[in-house]
């Protein structure tokens, strides 16, 4: 983020806050457009290349103009938590509204859900990302990525709108439930939070790693290329096959 000292900052904060200073605002914006970018890199991760990155950084600039309206300094929350919060629902918001997954794409996860199907009932067994490109003649990198990029739309679809909690400020979001959790809901859960942790267990280290420092430390890919010493690309690549062999223990575990 741009060099501020916290006297300047808040300096500007009054600036903002009492009169809606424009060049306080400026100085504001530019400070915490990184909060921007990191949401950028991590929610495009998941997205097929045919979305702009640009059109979603649109989308997240739209979501720090709108944390800069609404955010009250005098309540027990930084800027940036608050921030990120918007950054981020703007966001998905957006892609929820645009349906960004082609119906191309959605036909294609059909037939490899299929193939997978036929393979497990052939083999008795989960079918590996190579079977499942042989049978279809597919290359194994398209494979993770469309079943990985349809994997994040279905859980897109089912995000609960974020801009419709204006009052609650926090990080998460969850499925809309009128109901209370039962406690064998809560059972369920914990047991699918057991068996990712032995799904995660299998992983290679460098699988583990990259899921690590991407979710844990919220390091960007470019971040952790630097740490590992290995290429973005490559990277994405590691996170995709870490997040398919999640996905495909995890459906079995759901079976």
């Amino acid at each position: 983020m741009s060099q501020l000292t916290t006297g300047e900052e808040q300096l500007q904060w009054r600036k903002w806050i009492d009169c809606r200073d424009p060049q306080a605002g400026d100085i504001l914006v530019k400070k915490y457009i990184p909060l921007v970018s990191f949401h950028v890199q991590r929610i495009s991760v998941n997205l097929p290349r045919s979305v702009s990155r640009d059109d979603i950084r649109s989308l997240g600039m739209m979501g720090l103009f709108d944390a800069l309206e609404r955010f009250d300094p005098d309540r027990d929350l930084k800027f940036d938590t608050y921030a990120s919060f918007r950054i981020r629902g703007a966001i998905l918001d957006g892609l929820r509204k645009e349906d960004w997954l082609p119906r191309s794409a959605r036909e294609k996860a059909k037939k490899i859900e299929a193939a997978i199907e036929k393979l497990e009932q052939k083999h008795m067994r989960t079918a590996t990302p190579q079977e499942i490109a042989d049978m279809l003649n597919l290359p194994e990198e398209e494979i993770y990525s469309t079943l990985n990029e349809n994997f994040f739309a279905n859980i897109l679809s089912m995000d609960e709108n974020p801009q419709e909690q204006d009052e609650k400020e926090h990080g998460k979001f969850s499925l809309k439930d009128e109901k209370a959790v039962l406690p064998e809901e809560n059972l369920l859960k914990e047991e699918l939070y057991e068996q990712l942790a032995r799904v995660i267990t299998t992983l290679n280290e460098k699988e583990q790693m990259v899921l690590q420092l991407f979710y844990k430390e919220e390091l960007t890919l470019t971040e952790i290329g630097q740490i590992l010493s290995l290429s973005t690309s490559r990277i994405s690549q590691i996170h995709s096959r870490a997040i398919f062999k999640l996905r495909a223990a995890m459906e079995n575990a759901m079976k």
